[in-house]
């Protein structure tokens, strides 16, 4: 089975990913057992951050095995991301 991953690149202080986090989190729910949600905080993880190339949060990066298959930037609706992941599984 391919591996789906979300990357959510995110700071405490930003104040668009707070907004984004409870959306993420609905998805994480709603996609239990098919895609793997990840939370990186651009502060602590700045390696991560550059390795794709992130310049501003929120960031978010879909991979499927490996590859990146989307890429959003600043905040997202629920409906974008969920499209976004639905057509990957």
């Amino acid at each position: 089975m391919a591996k789906i991953v979300l990357k959510d690149f995110y700071a405490e202080w930003c104040g668009p990913c707070r907004v984004q986090t409870p959306i993420i989190k609905e998805l994480e729910e709603e996609f239990k057992g098919k895609i793997v949600f990840e939370k990186i905080n651009v502060d602590n993880k700045r390696d991560e951050a550059s390795k794709y190339g992130v310049r501003s949060i929120p960031t978010i990066i879909i991979e499927k095995d490996g590859n990146v298959k989307e890429r959003f930037t600043g905040l997202q609706e629920k409906k974008v991301l969920k499209s976004a992941l639905s057509k990957l599984l």
